[in-house]
């Protein structure tokens, strides 16, 4: 909104003040029946979405943050015809903090449930949506909004008795995540196409390359037809290899396919299975081919001459380099099909355009041939060091098998032992000490295999902390976390991943708290933080030891609270002053756990139930500061009274400080 509009000095204040003082309301709900006829309707649930914030999308994968999801209660009056879709087509974002690709709606998203009447006459069918929301500094607690439709036989004019009510709505993301999805895709796109020059320079590739002039050339054709011919060719080889991406996007459409591909345990074990087996293939343990007689018959198609045989000239390319070009298009196949829809089709034409680009230019300008390096061994070099690459990038299926599932035998450490001895090994076999059966003798290193060789042994050098607790932050997507490490020397204040446990690494234990805080076993601090997770228990601690109050209203779903933490309580002064000054009081607004029905609350807010921790913490929030976003950070004194003006998310470390010293202050001087 700031990007679009222009305010005054004295608006823009305004706007600010309500803005944090007031309860946000960003995603406004309808609901409609429509009515299809031979008894079925639709039930259309429509979310509008104020500008800069998000939805979430359905069925996001698990140890994500929490999906749109609608509750129907189920009676003998009705059945469902399939389950709730989305009609509106989600964007596809890379959240940095759950490091996973989720879907999320702007501005307006529209849901549908069909469903069979079974009964004549009127009746209700009742549920409620369960949603949260985000923009870019602020995260709304989980919430939901009841509906209820009238179905009478013959009308249409079934309508939700909360059809204009304004609530919150689940949601995620922001500007910056939305330009990390398309680079996602974009950077996935120049992978395949490097994918396809690698698959070019292949032995059983590289060498077709003067064949292929070789057919586009004979003949007395003119020089306009050959051109027409070669980029047939290409175009050929481009249209078959994203029609397998096409193939793939439509079997593995619905989220539920994605997500069962992300996490559950068989499809992980047969990719890595896969992997295994394109590596092996590689390395020259044995070659994948296809069957000769569908090679031999698009030959004799392509044997035929004219324009029609370019196209079957590019098929037989294809199937002639399936030996060399097979793992790479199933390792980015697998790689493709467990993320979104649209990024098989993405990958073959990257890669497709890469691998027929070489052969259509040579076909045009066969002069440019004379400049061709000629084949040798290098060509194997190039087929082992892919090798290589496909064991190393496949153990990451067992990684996510481990991870999902709470194993806790691949751990961080010999995850990096393995990548350490695979990349050493490709090392030692640039230099020339070790060979594989295909290879040829090399009497000599030449420049851009030492160039390699610096850069293999280099990459090597940058694991080996990683095994002694080294973040290793730019690679941190593709290895284990930082809590799956046993053994870490750098556990330290201002170590991000260090914190899970009630020990401070500083030497303060939970013995400076009153008594032990409920629902440790299930909710923590970072950092080796000591606090409280009960509102009432926190307060009761900081009377007895005389201390100031920190609010820290978060979720387990809030990526922003995550930034804050992992960019800003990092740091050793704020760290200290969170440590020694305060009581934490740690409120998450999301957990789901379910209290004994004595701990329930009835809201003098909106005057439901409060059965969940998430619930009653999100309400306390709103009740005492008129707020519902998150993070947002109060310190109080002992009553809980603020001290000082709250603050939500901001990065800059010497605000942070500030508001943390003049709460310190604001205390001693009360």
């Amino acid at each position: 909104m700031r990007n679009k509009l222009q305010f005054t000095f004295i608006f823009f204040l305004l706007f600010s003040t309500l803005s944090f003082t007031q309860v946000l309301t960003p995603v406004k709900w309808q609901f409609q029946l429509t009515e299809l006829g031979n008894d079925e309707y639709e039930l259309v649930f429509e979310a509008s979405i104020d500008e800069t914030w998000h939805l979430y999308g359905l069925d996001l994968p698990a140890g994500g943050p929490i999906s749109t999801s609608f509750v129907i209660d189920s009676t003998d009056n009705f059945e469902f015809i399939g389950k709730v879709e989305s009609v509106t087509a989600p964007e596809i974002v890379h959240d940095a903090a759950f490091d996973m690709d989720l879907k999320i709606f702007s501005e307006k998203a529209v849901f549908k449930q069909k469903i069979k009447s079974l009964s004549k006459g009127t009746y209700a069918i009742k549920g409620y949506v369960e949603y949260m929301s985000c923009d870019d500094e602020r995260c709304l607690p989980p919430d939901e909004e009841d509906f209820s439709f009238s179905i009478n036989q013959g009308s249409t004019d079934g309508v939700s008795n909360s059809e204009n009510k304004i609530t919150p709505a689940s949601v995620s993301g922001n500007t910056e995540k939305r330009s990390d999805g398309n680079k996602s895709m974009l950077g996935f796109f120049f992978i395949a196409l490097l994918a396809g020059f690698a698959g070019v320079l292949t032995p059983c590739v590289f060498p077709m390359i003067p064949m292929t002039v070789a057919f586009f050339s004979q003949g007395t054709e003119n020089r306009g037809k050959s051109i027409l011919k070669a980029m047939i060719f290409g175009l050929s080889i481009i249209l078959i290899y994203t029609s397998i991406g096409i193939i793939v996007s439509i079997t593995s459409a619905g989220a539920d396919f994605a997500n069962n591909l992300s996490t559950h345990w068989i499809p992980n074990l047969i990719f890595f299975v896969l992997f295994l087996v394109f590596a092996a293939s590689f390395l020259g343990m044995f070659e994948l081919v296809l069957p000769s007689g569908l090679v031999n018959k698009a030959d004799k198609q392509a044997d035929k001459g004219g324009l029609i045989a370019a196209f079957f000239m590019g098929l037989t390319t294809v199937l002639v380099s399936f030996s060399c070009t097979g793992p790479i298009v199933g390792a980015l196949l697998v790689e493709a099909a467990s993320g979104e829809v649209i990024k098989p089709i993405v990958g073959m034409f990257g890669f497709a355009l890469a691998f027929a680009l070489p052969f259509t230019l040579f076909a045009i300008f066969p002069s440019w041939m004379s400049k061709l390096p000629k084949s040798g061994g290098w060509l194997n070099s190039v087929k082992i060091v892919l090798g290589f690459f496909v064991l190393a990038f496949g153990m990451k299926f067992l990684m996510t098998i481990d991870l999902t599932y709470h194993i806790g035998i691949f751990s961080r450490e010999i995850y990096l032992s393995i990548w350490i001895v695979i990349f050493t090994l490709m090392g030692l076999y640039l230099l020339g000490k070790i060979k594989f059966s295909h290879d040829s003798d090399l009497p000599y290193l030449s420049f851009p295999r030492i160039v390699l060789v610096i850069v293999t042994f280099t990459f090597v050098l940058y694991l080996i902390p990683g095994l002694f607790g080294a973040p290793l932050k730019n690679i941190s997507g593709m290895i284990p976390p930082m809590s799956s490490q046993s053994f870490n020397l750098n556990k330290s204040q201002t170590d991000p991943s260090y914190g899970l446990t009630s020990l401070s690494p500083l030497g303060n234990d939970e013995s400076t708290l009153c008594e032990d805080p409920k629902y440790a076993d299930i909710l923590h601090l970072p950092y080796g933080l000591t606090g409280y997770y009960d509102y009432e228990q926190g307060m009761a601690c900081a009377k007895k030891l005389n201390k100031p109050v920190f609010l820290d209203f978060k979720g387990h779903a809030c990526s922003n609270c995550k930034e804050v933490e992992s960019k800003v309580w990092s740091d050793p002064g704020v760290l200290e002053k969170l440590r020694n000054d305060f009581i934490i009081i740690a409120l998450y607004v999301d957990d789901r756990t379910k209290l004994p029905e004595e701990d329930w609350i009835t809201s003098k807010v909106d005057g439901k139930v409060k059965k969940t921790i998430g619930k009653i913490n999100a309400d306390l929030q709103i009740s005492m500061f008129k707020v519902n976003s998150q993070p947002y950070y109060v310190i109080v004194d002992n009553e809980g009274n603020p001290l000082v003006d709250p603050i939500a998310h901001t990065l800059d470390i010497n605000t942070y400080l500030d508001f943390l010293n003049k709460g310190i202050e604001a205390y001693n001087n009360k």
